[in-house]
């Protein structure tokens, strides 16, 4: 374990609104939201009047009815995030991308050629300010957690280094919502104990804890608190899950919305699961309700998937089974799905027709084959002329897109 805080997390500020402002200085220091019906990105002088990402059109306007609406300049997302990045690619080859606009980068063995950490993480926020225009944040810290937490304080544009012998006083005071992985579900479950900062977490038993969150989450969160964190820098890694999510904004939990938004995004985590030969096992969809709490449900297959249909068809049997268990739900406001357990090497095996129940779903069987054979063709023409180009007509004629396509790309996850 370091004992020097040498672990950076870069992080643009409000990175999609502040693209938009840079694009377009008339629209510096107002309120604006990226987006439609649903807010995918508002920058910090409209969240100063609560608008935030997720949030449908309407209610963002009642709460700042000067908020100015913009669409997005997706490839210029996508080329000023790698921009940044590669400021940090400049500094030490040790960088760990999260997320189009958020990175993690290990600065140890290049202090003798930059300077200390904190020189570092002032050289990349001058070069990010100076080269792209954009203000970034910047946490530096012994560990990941505390790195992340520190760029989360030292928002908006600033820069914030934890001294490894104040760390505990540092985070205990903190809200638990900025601890990674603390959703408003977690942060109100916690709550309703009396636990509202990262030092009463740190307190509770591990067992009270689990009754509340999970095995898992709750071990997780427990050394969190706790101040132990032993991840390291990953510069390469494969995703173990692909996943893509829709935000709705506020829609009836009816099949006709939820069915072509599961086609949508069930046709890009499969178009992914076959660009990298690694169908899943294990199928999760997650329904977000309009007072945004979540349920999932989850099916893991006795053979992996990567076709389309055999997705979406898995992924609409999971919703319908959430919301009959929730027949109170009335509105959704976002739709996920993820692949998980990828198959490392597979390839396909025919299989004799047995009579499965689920046999087309099976990419073994004639059926399934067919499935297959037509994803492929899909694919090999998008490859050649574009994503556009052809598509399933149930997510091309049924989809609503009140999220543009390009938005959904850059926020899906990676294999």
């Amino acid at each position: 374990m370091e004992t020097e805080a040498t672990l950076l997390h870069a992080d643009l500020d409000a990175f999609y609104a502040s693209v938009e402002q840079l694009l377009d200085p008339s629209l510096r220091s107002k309120p604006i939201a990226v987006g439609g019906g649903v807010v995918l990105a508002a920058s910090y002088e409209a969240k100063s009047f609560g608008v935030s990402s997720g949030m449908s059109g309407w209610r963002a306007r009642k709460l700042c009815p000067e908020l100015i609406f913009v669409g997005g300049h997706f490839r210029e997302y996508q080329r000023l995030g790698d921009a940044a990045i590669d400021v940090l690619n400049d500094f030490t080859p040790l960088v760990e991308r999260i997320s189009i606009d958020e990175a993690f980068a290990d600065v140890a063995g290049c202090t003798h050629l930059f300077g200390s950490p904190l020189e570092i993480a002032r050289a990349v926020r001058r070069r990010v300010r100076a080269e792209l225009g954009l203000p970034i944040s910047i946490g530096v810290a012994r560990t990941k957690h505390l790195a992340k937490i520190a760029s989360q304080v030292a928002k908006p544009d600033g820069l914030m280094v934890v001294d490894p012998e104040t760390e505990l006083d540092f985070i205990h005071d903190l809200p638990v919502e900025l601890m990674w992985g603390v959703g408003p579900v977690t942060c109100a479950r916690l709550a309703k104990i009396g636990v509202r900062t990262i030092g009463e977490l740190a307190k509770v038993p591990g067992w009270s804890l689990e009754r509340i969150v999970g095995r898992a989450v709750g071990a997780k969160l427990t050394a969190l608190a706790s101040n132990r964190d032993p991840r390291e820098i990953r510069t390469h890694h494969r995703a173990q899950s692909a996943g893509a999510q829709s935000a709705l904004g506020r829609k009836p939990a009816e099949e006709q919305v939820f069915r072509p938004a599961l086609r949508h995004l069930a046709d890009r985590v499969a178009t992914r699961l076959r660009a990298k030969s690694r169908p899943g096992r294990t199928v999760t969809v997650r329904v977000r309700f309009a007072d945004m709490h979540s349920v999932t449900r989850s099916i893991t297959l006795d053979m992996p998937i990567s076709a389309t249909t055999t997705l979406a068809e898995i992924a609409e049997e999971l919703v319908r089974a959430a919301l009959a268990d929730h027949p109170e739900e009335k509105n959704i406001s976002l739709l996920a799905i993820s692949v998980s357990h990828l198959e490392k090497h597979w390839k396909v095996q025919l299989e004799f027709p047995l009579g499965f129940e689920d046999e087309k779903r099976r990419l073994g069987s004639k059926g399934g084959m067919a499935r297959w054979t037509a994803d492929r063709a899909i694919d090999m023409i998008r490859d050649r002329f574009g994503w556009d180009a052809v598509g399933y007509g149930s997510v091309m004629l049924g989809l609503s897109r009140s999220v543009p396509d390009e938005f959904r790309e850059l926020a899906e996850k990676n294999l």
